[in-house]
């Protein structure tokens, strides 16, 4: 563009107030109170839109504040009991728990909760931390190179035009822009696309996790420390999902169910599997009686190793979960995160502040030497539960040390036509827990945007919704979207219409990840809007 914007320059800018954006904060204060960092976040406040399970290795964070343990997050409860289950409807069998679900010496935490209190600390360090701040676009030097971000105007109404109290967005430039926005991130993606650096590499894979957090009775029931996870039923044989059940302090449970996006059923919905779940003979007794104070979802990136995408192009570097980072077996990223965001603060000071090298040395960590002992497992489960949990029996005891990696392929490209006769059948059953249906949800989710803002869900050919999709996949955005944001309705010609109900979004990323025509677009709203998690 070429209008003049204000601007304000830093030596580092982060995009993202998740752990590894923060974490890379902190580390980067600690080595040079000179440099001068900033980070953006597009949510409300820090942590309203974080959501993990979380169980957390603490090691990194051992190492990035020493001290931490002395006065830790606000939900942090130290974990005492693992168990690992094989669910059918009406019972299960309990299994060996796998190597990396044993959480002796690991802690259950709120993640958001955990943002929200390292975030004092990179200000106290002289870290500027603004929320409600989104990126909405990258700009860039002469020679091509990352120069910044663009923070997205205020203020502006669906029809383009200025409403009272229009802000214009302000240009961030930075000698090195560090992209920490977790799975999917709206900015991550164009530059993997612009700068190629997803060549070389598998496509990144993804699963949709979904949690809810219960206030229960105090009636014993709650066990602090004890961790549940499952596969199986509600999931059929031929896709990948599995549960959470993390007991908190104070009569709090988190649970969720995390479903891979890799499914072939165009008539799976992620969001009721979730509601099924919950309605097994373990977890219905447990829950009954009790009220849900958050809910929410979000993307995770499960593709591992091999899909990993080259981390460092001209002026830009990507850590965490942004850049897929996540152990799937352990179900855990949050340690790895903290690990890329210290290397790549080092890395940085060391380098003059030139993203070059970068990436090998992220290749050559512990992190990288994690992912790759268990990149297998994962792609496994694509040949069915049974072969997927004997493959991983194989891996956890050769330590990855096949002579063979299993390949990732995108999402989108695994949904199988209405007209192929193999279309699995539900075995659901009645349910009576809240909520009772996906915009019950997005009530606990707290989402909120203003109505009369351009609209950030970009459906690139409304055309294929009624013709194309309609009668080869039956429009699957109704059913995967866990915030019920895309409808079939009537039109006034006595046809159909795809209705987007964009308030709903609570920035899951799904719909830009699973929708069989690449055909939709997930791009940042006004900074501010969208979910506000408490204590997901």
């Amino acid at each position: 563009m070429s209008e003049e914007r204000e601007t304000m320059e830093y030596d580092v800018v982060v995009v993202g107030a998740g752990p590894a954006g923060l974490a890379f904060a902190i580390r980067m204060k600690q080595l040079s109170a000179d440099t001068s960092v900033c980070v953006i976040e597009k949510g409300s406040t820090i942590g309203a839109q974080i959501l993990s399970g979380a169980v957390i290795e603490p090691q990194p964070l051992d190492a990035l504040l020493p001290g931490w343990r002395q006065a830790p997050p606000p939900i942090c409860v130290a974990a005492n009991h693992d168990e690992f289950w094989l669910y059918t409807k009406k019972g299960g069998i309990r299994l060996p728990t796998p190597p990396g679900m044993k959480n002796h010496g690991n802690f259950i935490v709120s993640l958001g909760a955990m943002c929200a209190w390292l975030a004092p600390q990179a200000e106290a360090l002289g870290v500027d931390v603004f929320p409600g701040f989104a990126a909405a676009d990258t700009i860039y030097n002469a020679d091509g190179s990352v120069a910044g971000v663009r923070i997205g105007d205020m203020g502006v109404a669906k029809n383009g035009t200025h409403k009272a109290g229009y802000t214009q967005g302000i240009d961030i430039k930075a000698k090195v822009t560090v992209l920490a926005e977790g799975a999917r991130g709206s900015l991550t993606k164009a530059l993997v696309k612009r700068y190629k650096l997803d060549e070389g590499h598998d496509p990144q894979a993804y699963s949709i996790g979904i949690k809810e957090l219960w206030q229960l009775p105090d009636d014993g029931r709650v066990q602090p420390g004890k961790i549940v996870h499952s596969v199986g039923w509600p999931a059929d044989t031929h896709i990948y999902g599995g549960s959470f059940l993390y007991h908190l302090d104070q009569n709090r449970i988190a649970l969720g169910y995390v479903s891979g996006l890799d499914y072939a059923d165009t008539q799976y919905v992620p969001w009721e599997a979730f509601q099924q779940w919950k309605h097994h003979p373990h977890v219905k007794p447990l829950l009954e009686g009790g009220s849900i104070i958050s809910a929410g979802a979000r993307a995770i990136a499960t593709g591992g190793w091999q899909s990993l995408p080259t981390c460092e192009m001209p002026g830009a570097i990507l850590i965490g979960d942004g850049a897929g980072l996540l152990n799937v077996p352990k179900i855990k990223g949050t340690h790895q995160a903290i690990r890329s965001a210290m290397l790549a603060a080092e890395h940085l000071l060391a380098s003059g502040f030139k993203a070059e090298g970068y990436d090998a040395k992220l290749r050559a960590s512990d992190a990288m030497a994690e992912l790759k002992q268990v990149r297998n497992i994962k792609p496994g489960f694509k040949k069915g539960l049974w072969f997927g949990l004997a493959n991983a029996a194989w891996e956890t005891v050769t330590v990855g040390h096949s002579p063979w990696t299993w390949k990732n392929k995108p999402d989108w490209s695994s949904l199988k036509k209405l007209d192929n006769d193999e279309q699995p059948k539900r075995d659901y059953v009645e349910r009576d827990l809240p909520p009772r249906d996906r915009l019950a949800g997005v009530y606990h989710a707290a989402t909120e945007h203003d109505e009369d803002q351009p609209i950030h869900l970009h459906v690139l050919n409304t055309d294929i919704c009624v013709t194309q999709c309609a009668a080869e996949y039956d429009n699957p955005c109704t059913r995967f979207c866990p915030a019920n944001v895309y409808e079939m309705v009537d039109d006034d010609n006595g046809g159909k219409r795809l209705q987007v109900n964009a308030a709903n979004c609570v920035h899951c990323k799904l719909c830009d990840i699973k929708d069989p025509y690449e055909n939709i677009v997930w791009t940042t709203p006004e900074g501010g809007a969208g979910p506000n998690y408490q204590n997901l």
